[in-house]
């Protein structure tokens, strides 16, 4: 993390961790860090660290903030560049900005129970059979568990509760048995029914 090492020589040696954003430095308590020398202001400036970089702003401060001897208002600063707040000086060492992304476990679900039939129970309802499965995150689903959502116009969509990926039966999809019956109107043509059906039409 970007560092300060306070050098001036009546100031009470110090290092300051500078944390991400915003970092008051001043004479007064209310600030995040406190440098107690009569020439420097109550809050002195303002540094502020980013992942771009650290810059400094000057608070209006009665004696002035000074970068490498320059009074500025405002600035970037680059490591071993000195800082100068009234007559306390700050050598920078360092502007790194360590910024970290919290790793959170996810807790992997019970493996299902699997029966001597090869059937496998759900882990949500311990006394239904496990019909689908996500084909995202792997999890056996019972019939109460999927989510059903139609379109207007589309098919049934099954969904995961999860994950809200789609779930599919597991031994894949059944295909419907079709029926002699139907399977005949199909392929046969019977012209006398329309026939029929023509001569009723123009009576």
């Amino acid at each position: 993390m970007a560092r300060l090492v306070v050098k001036g020589a009546e100031a009470e040696s110090q290092v300051i961790e500078l944390h991400l954003g915003s970092n008051r430095l001043g004479r007064s308590s209310d600030n995040h860090f406190r440098i107690e020398h009569p020439t420097i202001s109550a809050t002195h400036c303002e540094i502020v660290l980013a992942e771009r970089g650290v810059t400094v702003r000057d608070c209006a401060s009665t004696n002035g903030t000074f970068v490498d001897g320059e009074r500025v208002e405002a600035a970037t600063l680059s490591v071993g560049q000195i800082l100068r707040l009234g007559d306390v000086e700050l050598q920078v060492e360092t502007t790194d900005a360590i910024i970290a992304i919290p790793q959170f476990e996810v807790p992997r679900p019970a493996p299902p129970v699997v029966l001597s039939d090869g059937s496998l129970i759900c882990p949500r309802h311990p006394k239904a059979h496990a019909t689908h499965q996500c084909t995202h995150c792997r999890e056996v689903l019972c019939d109460a568990c999927v989510h059903r959502l139609r379109r207007r116009g589309g098919k049934l969509m099954k969904l995961c509760p999860l994950c809200s990926h789609a779930c599919v039966p597991i031994g894949g999809e059944k295909k419907q048995k079709k029926s002699f019956l139907g399977l005949w109107r199909k392929t046969v043509k019977i012209p006398f029914l329309h026939n029929s059906k023509s001569k009723r039409a123009e009576e």
